[in-house]
């Protein structure tokens, strides 16, 4: 599972705008970025009319768009996803992976705030946070980086997350939603699946590896 990093704030304090530049500074020192953006309010990301659209309103549970330069996933789903599940699902392959939101994950915090949208931190008691990004000064015991300092957060992510050697790592999700696997269940699977897959070809040069099995209903 690639490290993930959630960009919060209170509304209107920037987080969109610092994510895009953090992103784009990510990216240009040779990083694959995932990014996820919670949102309580629902969204549609297919127009009307079109054939994807046209799917869906059909019945479709789940529409896949492809092209030679992207996919894109519609589907339904009955809960609100965590960030491991969505990283596992979809994102597993990216080096890092920034959330914008889920304020109430446990997940490393970088909180973005600036001092004439609000007078008090979103994260005044939270044990996740990381760093501010602001443009007020603040004694804390995490660095404050000044809002508009996108090289330096990049350097404090890079030094703490991506320039360490990655440790070998296995995720479950189990009918869409993801199962925490005990230390000796996890490398139990690297072990025995990375040996599997490391003698087919160019299997001993695969990064992630994902595996898909769908079992009887009765067993």
């Amino acid at each position: 599972m690639p490290p993930i990093v959630s960009i919060v704030g209170k509304s209107d304090s920037g987080k969109t705008t610092l994510l895009e530049k953090l992103v784009a500074e990510i990216h240009k020192r040779g990083y694959r970025v995932g990014t996820i953006k919670h949102d309580t309010h629902g969204f549609e990301i297919d127009h009307e009319g079109k054939d994807s659209w046209r799917h869906k309103k059909a019945g479709a549970s789940g529409v896949v768009i492809s092209s030679p330069a992207k996919v894109g996933v519609i589907k339904d789903t009955d809960e609100d996803k965590t960030l491991e599940t969505l990283a596992a699902q979809y994102l597993s392959e990216m080096d890092i992976i920034f959330s914008e939101g889920y304020k109430r994950e446990t997940k490393p915090k970088i909180e973005v705030f600036r001092k004439e949208m609000h007078r008090e931190r979103l994260c005044q008691n939270d044990d996740n946070l990381i760093a501010m990004a602001t443009d007020q000064h603040f004694d804390l015991s995490v660095p404050c980086y000044d809002i508009n300092d996108i090289q330096g957060l990049a350097d404090f992510v890079e030094q703490r997350f991506l320039k360490c050697a990655p440790k070998p790592s296995a995720s479950l999700v189990l009918d869409g939603s993801y199962a925490p696997l005990k230390p000796f269940i996890e490398e139990m699977f690297i072990n025995t699946v990375g040996g599997m897959v490391a003698a087919l070809k160019g299997g001993a040069e695969a990064r992630t590896i994902q595996i898909s099995v769908t079992l009887p209903k009765e067993r």
